[in-house]
């Protein structure tokens, strides 16, 4: 592992070091491909919108979350191969674990 790629997975375990940001990253994976807005953040997580805004650009300056603009909300969703990024960086390849362990047994 280069220092660069150490220095981005501590920026995104720092990100995720955090119950509140577990649940949204939680509430996004759950989602699927659907963008979920701050409103509906904020009442599944019993906080104030600036507090929410927090979490979440946080988990948007680690490259975990997408934020689009529709209108005068923010709707955010797992960015594209965020977590396979992720996973790459720690060296594993992106999947379920039982169909990386079937490739590396057959």
């Amino acid at each position: 592992m280069t220092d660069a790629e150490a220095k981005e997975l501590e920026t995104v375990f720092k990100a995720l070091a955090d119950r509140h940001r577990l649940k949204i990253l939680n509430r996004l994976l759950a989602t699927g491909d659907t963008a979920v807005c701050v409103c509906d953040l904020e009442a599944m997580l019993d906080l104030k919108q600036p507090t929410v805004s927090y979490h979440l650009k946080q988990l948007l300056d680690a490259g975990i979350v997408e934020r689009e603009k529709r209108g005068s909300f923010a709707y955010f969703s797992i960015a594209d191969d965020a977590l396979a990024r992720i996973c790459g960086l720690l060296g594993h390849p992106a999947g379920p674990p039982a169909a990386s362990q079937a490739a590396a047994t057959a």
